[in-house]
């Protein structure tokens, strides 16, 4: 499967992305340990750009039957067919098992993109957090926006919170709304800058559904790193990382209501950033309760490879050959 990858490769003509010995010597160390034998067949895909797979999730604002056709004559299917527990008719995502990824469309003033590009994992935080119409929604940490967009796909919120702190992401954020979502409906969004860690206590009680979306240890773009310096940089702040994420869940929780519901996600397999964080939030929030995920994973085992042996109210999408998606953590909690 590789090796027909690697000559198609070279037929096209295409550099590939240089791989930083540094991150990957870091990760060979970490998750040999965290994921055993697992982590070879991982490790294959994360280092072989050629054979990840994209999605691509249709704009319900911009609909056009011409695109869900020519996609299906490109080997394209629906990529949610089992029996979630939660999958809006008007979430529309397609996949194929091949690698590539399909022609991105341009930024055009005035004009809404007809789909969105995405790694197909980082719907599962979006069906997990079952968004109903009406409902008040906080997304924490929402840049570059792909989730924001997938949210509207899925319902219209009566309130809808989207957070980001960075300045540059916060930027790309409002390009991504302008470009998928009609005006009016812009105009019920709520764009803030504020510092997740404090909106709890800057908006106690207000939010029916919380996704944290955390700042993380970002294991495809970090593998790629093309600086040393910045990359070994990170590496020693990824050691920080969990104290803010365990601070942003702190705040996501006061910001919900109770019996209001929370995601957590990432996009690294690190223990420490993922299971390690929710398991001292439930063992310090007497507040909070874990919520049973494992029905989305049976749902899409077609389509997703799991981490086998994670607890009900968690998931972890790792990437496998034919289905490239994530990594991806997931976790739901609810607020008593």
């Amino acid at each position: 499967f590789l090796l027909s990858l690697k000559l198609e490769n070279k037929t096209k003509g295409k550099l590939q992305k240089q791989i930083c010995q540094v991150v990957l010597d870091h990760f060979e160390k970490q998750y040999t340990m965290e994921l055993g034998d697992t982590w070879t067949s991982v490790r294959d895909i994360l280092t072989y750009p050629l054979c990840w797979q994209y999605a691509v999730l249709l704009n319900k604002f911009s609909q056009s039957t011409e695109l869900e056709n020519i996609l299906r004559v490109k080997g394209y299917h629906p990529a949610f067919q089992g029996p979630l527990p939660y999958l809006p008719a008007s979430l529309k995502c397609y996949i194929r098992r091949t690698p590539g990824r399909f022609p991105a469309q341009k930024h055009q003033a005035g004009k809404l993109k007809e789909y969105y590009l995405l790694n197909a994992a980082s719907l599962l935080p979006v069906l997990a957090l079952e968004v109903k119409d009406g409902e008040d929604v906080l997304d924490l940490c929402a840049a570059p926006g792909g989730k924001s967009v997938a949210i509207l796909q899925c319902a219209s919120p009566g309130n809808f919170h989207c957070n980001e702190y960075d300045d540059l992401r916060s930027r790309w954020l409002k390009q991504t709304i302008e470009s998928f979502i009609p005006n009016p409906l812009i105009n019920l969004i709520m764009v803030s800058k504020l510092d997740g860690r404090q909106i709890g206590d800057l908006k106690p009680e207000l939010y029916d559904k919380v996704l944290v979306d955390a700042p993380c240890s970002n294991d495809r773009s970090w593998l790629f790193s093309s600086d040393i310096q910045q990359a070994t940089l990170r590496l020693i702040q990824r050691k920080e990382l969990s104290s803010l994420q365990f601070q942003l869940i702190r705040s996501a929780i006061k910001a919900l209501r109770p019996g209001g519901s929370l995601v957590y996600s990432t996009c690294t397999l690190s223990k420490a950033e993922n299971s390690d964080v929710i398991n001292l939030i439930l063992n310090s929030c007497s507040s909070v309760v874990p919520v049973d995920i494992s029905e989305i994973a049976k749902a899409v085992s077609q389509e997703f490879t799991f981490l086998n042996g994670t607890q009900q109210h968690e998931l972890l999408v790792l990437p496998g050959k034919g289905r490239a998606w994530g990594p991806m953590y997931v976790a739901k909690l609810q607020k008593m």
